[in-house]
């Protein structure tokens, strides 16, 4: 008879702490490994939903290196993990870097058996949650809705809103990475609509579309007189944001002289407006965005190291729309519903070669390319669908992935096939299995082999 119970890797080098938590967890399937390559291995074979990781692994016992590198390997094989980090090293920092990594919690050593497991406890109910809101999100017309305005049924894009979601509620600094057109100001806003913070202002400003000369007044404001046109006193954007958020988007392209400036307010919490000598206490949440290397730009000159630690308390990487199965033919939907209404009513939907090419597309431009295709398109389309020619797309651009193992590929085609026939159908099984030319019967029991519904 099949074991029914929750399954849970532990990744711990300690043979005593290892046994005291095999006693502690008989409420649970239990794997326990080592070092990070018997967790890879267990992770591949059992594929466990919860995972407590020790960051003082072997080869590097007394430091932290080998844990986050497991970390990183676990969540790249299977991101749905919930990872629960266990450390004594810099409680704070560690603690920061496993959360923007991926890691669901921290617990600090020496370890707590009944402390750690309510921990363990919770972390499985989330995942059983997250599983049945996936399962919707997959079934659902629009796909799923997270964050207030962000629709996406991909497990990738879920998994930066549950980080998002997460950070939320901790009052540091996030840096949001990703390219141009991915939704980065969609998700500050989530993250502000999502903290304590949010009867406060939320204030968006482009550092890319203002001009050098015009940006410090727009961060800092001016006195009356400060400068020849200054006819009054201005608040910058800085203090509109009080008691809220402020959103830099495309903070790179700060220039140098007010990278300090902006530096000394995150110390201090206080600015000075251009033209005056009163100090002015600031409470402001900074949450920025770049599509640009900061790393690099760093290593170059163009970039202040301390600012970047200041601002990147939480990184947040985004990924592209192309490494986001299934979106595109949500989105387009999406889209599509709202063009229509008022461009071009007749436009009821989405014609086979348009579903076609939007899944085949490389999407460089993101979901801004998407949007503005869709707009085109719905205002193009001569009768009731969008064709791939209204959407000007040769859908001759595939999308490609890095293969973990054979039965991952498989599962993974399977899952992004079925996915894309859900969304194409709006939803209707018996569509979707007629369009992956099998049986009803067979799509349910591949939804159910691949957990993609109860």
């Amino acid at each position: 008879m099949s074991d029914m119970r929750p399954k849970l890797l532990i990744v711990e080098d300690d043979p005593g702490l290892q046994r005291q938590l095999r006693w502690a967890y008989e409420e649970y399937q239990l794997f326990i490994a080592g070092d990070r390559e018997e967790a890879v291995e267990m992770l591949r074979e059992h594929a466990p939903d919860v995972v407590t990781l020790d960051l003082g692994l072997p080869p590097d016992p007394d430091g932290t290196s080998e844990g986050f590198a497991t970390l990183e390997e676990i969540l790249r094989i299977k991101p749905d993990t919930k990872v629960i980090v266990a450390s004594g090293h810099g409680a704070r920092e560690s603690a920061l870097h496993a959360i923007s990594g991926g890691a669901y919690d921290f617990y600090q050593k020496p370890v707590d058996i009944d402390e750690l497991g309510l921990i363990v406890r919770r972390a499985f109910h989330v995942h059983a949650l997250e599983r049945e809101n996936a399962r919707l999100a997959e079934t659902a017309p629009e796909g799923g809705r997270v964050l207030g305005r962000l629709i996406t049924a991909a497990p990738e894009m879920m998994k930066v809103a549950r980080t998002i979601e997460r950070v939320a509620a901790a009052d540091v600094s996030v840096l949001l990475l990703g390219a141009s057109g991915t939704g980065k100001e969609l998700l500050a806003q989530g993250l502000h609509d999502a903290s304590p913070r949010r009867q406060g202002a939320f204030v968006a400003i482009n550092c890319a579309a203002i001009p050098e000369t015009l940006l410090e007044a727009e961060l800092f404001g001016h006195e009356k007189g400060a400068f020849t046109g200054a006819v009054k006193t201005t608040p910058g954007k800085i203090e509109l944001a009080q008691g809220g958020t402020l959103f830099l988007d495309e903070v790179g392209d700060i220039p140098l002289a007010l990278q300090v400036k902006l530096l000394r307010f995150l110390q201090d919490r206080v600015i000075e407006r251009i033209g005056g000598r009163q100090p002015i206490a600031v409470d402001t949440r900074i949450v920025c965005a770049t599509h640009q290397n900061l790393e690099e730009m760093i290593v170059a000159g163009t970039f202040r190291e301390d600012l970047y630690y200041r601002l990147a308390e939480i990184v947040v990487r985004i990924p592209a729309l192309r490494e986001r199965p299934g979106d595109p033919a949500l989105l387009a939907r999406h889209f599509l519903n709202r063009f229509a209404k008022d461009m071009n009513p007749q436009v009821k939907g989405l014609a086979p070669d348009a579903l076609a090419a939007l899944d085949a597309w490389g999407w460089p431009g993101n979901v801004r390319e998407l949007e503005n295709r869709m707009k085109r398109a719905v205002i193009m389309a001569d009768g009731k669908h969008v064709t791939a020619a209204d959407l000007d797309l040769d859908g001759d651009r595939a999308e490609g992935g890095d293969v973990v193992n054979l039965k991952a590929a498989r599962e993974m085609a399977d899952r992004r096939a079925i996915r894309r026939a859900i969304a194409r159908t709006d939803g209707n099984i018996s569509g979707a299995a007629k369009m992956l030319g099998i049986s009803r019967p067979t799509l349910y029991d591949l939804l159910k082999q691949y957990r993609m519904q109860n």
